[in-house]
């Protein structure tokens, strides 16, 4: 089962957008998908997210918000393959 990351995003977000076209390389480099969640369409995401968008997800890990962080993220991924 591949590894699921999460992309906090809203969609009038250049960082978001950003985000996620920086982010398919990794993908691709460890076989794992991304679910893109609208910040706005939840209350309760909004209240935690909101200033932080974009922010990258594991389950509950925080991996990085505003750009992604190539190195960090990598070694994540690579951690838990």
């Amino acid at each position: 089962m591949p590894v699921e990351l999460t992309l906090i995003s809203r969609s009038y977000c250049h960082l978001c957008h950003d985000m996620e076209v920086a982010l398919a390389p990794l993908l691709a480099e460890f076989g794992a998908v991304l679910k893109v969640v609208d910040v706005d369409a939840d209350p309760l995401l909004e209240a935690r997210y909101d200033e932080l968008v974009p922010v990258l997800l594991h389950a509950d890990t925080e991996l990085c918000h505003y750009f992604l962080d190539v190195p960090k993220t990598r070694e994540y991924l690579a951690g838990i393959r």
